[in-house]
């Protein structure tokens, strides 16, 4: 008598349908939308937003309900359970082993599943390394000094003169030859380093610029994102300066504070207006809420726009909780309310307006 078939635990559930998780997705909520390596809805209801995030990268399957709360979140079994049984999972594990094709016990069909599941994680895996290669290679190719470059004119015409500082970030680099896949060219670009917990780097963000006939750089007109990472950046941020001490981040003082924006032209904004701060760019505004501090570090600045948007106004709040929980002493830059940001505000102090004369 052969030896019965090994039962299919509810770990090995989860993880089939993770390997599925661009089919399951748009099963279970119609409304959802693609939006990089996540897919967005409004929330477990289904409703059309951005509220709630699915993993479809180096996570698949892990979501989280951002307008509910921390209790909304799980892996792809817990969200059958949300979305199709109110939290009911003895009844999502028998739906999804139908709809996975395991409620027979088919060793053969089982079998495949779990192969499926495999090969997903290593595919996304490889995929995910071959990302962080072709970034530290984008960051490493790319030219140092940006001084009397596109990238220095750029900030320049967004107010932001960085030769009065005696030194320059580090983190950003020119590159006169940035490939874009949008239209299959190159451009010059800004290229900066998306620096992670381990002080390595773990992405890149990329800025494609544009040469104006009088001069003027900007951000390239013809491109529907003339802005775009490359690997994940999660957890990470653009270490853009290393205040007063000019000591490395592994060098951080006792009792330091952290400027943390979310942009690169809003935080050397900052810098310029305040150079003693270490400041950081966090990427994204929900990224703000991933970013962890070592002890040292009392407190943050944390640079807030005149966003109307509800889920931005969220997730900053969630950023300003989420250093609250790391015992940070929290405080919240926020410009006047007839101006976005940080760098509107700075532009309008100096008189420059190049990205508002040219609509980038």
């Amino acid at each position: 008598m052969s030896a019965p078939a090994r039962l299919v635990t509810v770990g090995e559930i989860a993880a089939m349908l993770a390997a599925h998780v661009d089919s399951l997705v748009p099963e279970l909520l119609p409304r959802a939308v693609i939006d990089g390596d996540e897919w967005r809805v409004g929330s477990v209801a289904g409703e059309a937003g951005r509220s709630m995030a699915v993993n479809r990268g180096n996570r698949a399957g892990i979501w989280k309900d951002f307008g509910a709360g921390d209790t909304m979140r799980g892996d792809a079994l817990d969200l059958v359970a949300q979305v199709l049984f109110r939290g009911d999972k003895g009844k999502a594990v028998a739906w999804s082993r139908s709809w996975l094709g395991i409620d027979d016990l088919d060793p053969a069909r089982i079998a495949q599943q779990r192969r499926e599941a495999e090969e997903r994680k290593r595919s996304v895996l490889k995929d995910a390394e071959m990302k962080h290669a072709q970034a530290m290679r984008i960051f490493i190719a790319a030219r140092p000094g940006i001084r009397d470059t596109p990238v220095d004119a750029y900030l320049r015409g967004r107010g932001i003169d960085l030769s009065g500082l005696g030194r320059q970030p580090a983190a950003i680099r020119f590159e006169p030859r940035l490939y874009n896949s949008e239209t299959d060219s190159y451009y010059p670009g800004m290229v900066a380093a998306i620096t992670g917990g381990g002080h390595s780097i773990q992405a890149v963000h990329r800025t494609w610029l544009e040469v104006l006939p009088d001069g003027r750089v900007v951000k390239a007109r013809d491109l529907t994102e003339p802005k775009k990472t490359l690997a994940s950046y999660r957890g990470g941020a653009i270490r853009l300066w290393r205040g007063e001490t000019a000591k490395p981040w592994q060098s951080v003082q006792p009792g330091e504070w952290l400027v943390i924006a979310e942009g690169i032209e809003d935080a050397l904004s900052a810098v310029i207006v305040r150079p003693n701060y270490r400041t950081w760019a966090a990427v994204s505004i929900s990224n703000m809420a991933n970013i962890m501090l070592p002890p040292e570090i009392a407190g943050v600045i944390l640079m807030a726009q005149n966003d109307t948007e509800p889920l931005a106004i969220a997730a900053f709040e969630r950023a300003v909780e989420h250093f609250r929980r790391q015992g940070k002493f929290v405080k919240v830059a926020r410009p006047p309310a007839n101006v976005k940001d940080a760098n509107d505000l700075l532009q309008d102090a100096t008189g420059d307006s190049t990205d508002h004369a040219a609509g980038a």
